[in-house]
């Protein structure tokens, strides 16, 4: 069985961060390993939520793994809330690599053109710097442009968003990859780049008229599933983008569904059938 090393938050309450990418990954047939980066009583969409720091806690976790020369086939970054956290996932990577697992990066920090709380341009760019690291990236197209300080574009050509994948491998990544990308309306999917065999791949599919929190945190982790499972990048991420769509068309239809997160359980067996198909 493949093992995944996931770093990112825990919020109890919210659906979203590692209260999705443990059951998503683990029914993709996966064994998840976690590192929270901070426990929050709900996502912060709701009002005077909880949040306690767990920085100091992630280098002693990481010294016991190496003492108990523990591997891992991918380790896969979500949100990162610090410098610190930055700096700690850099020495994770490095200590952790090997020539056949896979780092990959979901830089979660900022969306229609502009930072979430608590971000600034310096973070950023920081964050373009540990990308340095990975084989896979998949940022939106506000996180990609911070990362690489360049204006955001709201609307843009195929020709630009190849511009922008071929600028985001320059800054290591072998793989690079913007989801949420629109250039057709009505229609949204992702558009990647292999930077080693320099041929980029596409996948979209209808648009939702809606959006929830957390969806991107479900779109990586069944991405990442799907790569453990033997999938190429690109059908990986064409699981993942069909995978989010069931959960929130099934959440549109749901008059009792909760308005913090997708009904992504709802979702599984569905995704689980499609990797025994």
């Amino acid at each position: 069985m493949k093992k995944i090393l996931t770093v990112q938050d825990i919020s109890c309450l919210g659906k979203c961060s590692l209260t999705v990418a443990l059951p998503i990954i683990s029914a993709m047939g996966v064994e998840t390993v976690v590192m929270p980066t901070a426990v929050l009583s709900t996502h912060t969409q709701f009002k005077g939520f909880t949040f306690r720091d767990l920085t100091e806690d992630m280098v002693p976790i990481t010294e016991h793994w190496k003492k108990e020369k523990i591997g891992f086939d991918a380790i896969y970054t979500g949100y990162l809330g610090s410098f610190e956290q930055l700096d700690i996932c850099r020495s994770i990577f490095t200590d952790f690599k090997t020539k056949d697992n896979t780092i990959f990066i979901d830089p979660v920090m900022a969306d229609n053109g502009k930072l979430y709380t608590g971000f600034t341009p310096e973070f950023a760019l920081a964050m373009g710097k540990l990308c340095e690291l990975a084989d896979v990236i998949v940022p939106n197209m506000t996180e990609a442009s911070f990362m690489l300080g360049i204006p955001y574009q709201e609307k843009y050509d195929k020709a630009y968003v190849q511009d922008v994948l071929k600028k985001l491998a320059g800054l290591g990544a072998k793989k690079t990859v913007l989801t949420g990308t629109e250039l057709e309306e009505g229609m949204t999917g992702f558009m990647g780049y292999d930077s080693e065999t320099g041929e980029f791949f596409e996948y979209f599919h209808k648009k939702l008229p809606v959006s929830f929190h957390g969806t991107g945190d479900i779109y990586a982790s069944s991405a990442v599933g799907a790569l453990m499972r033997g999938y190429s990048l690109r059908d990986s991420l064409a699981i993942a983008a069909d995978y989010t769509y069931d959960c929130i068309h099934l959440t549109m239809e749901d008059k009792d569904a909760a308005w913090y997160g997708v009904n992504f359980e709802q979702a599984i067996p569905g995704l689980v059938k499609r990797l025994e198909a």
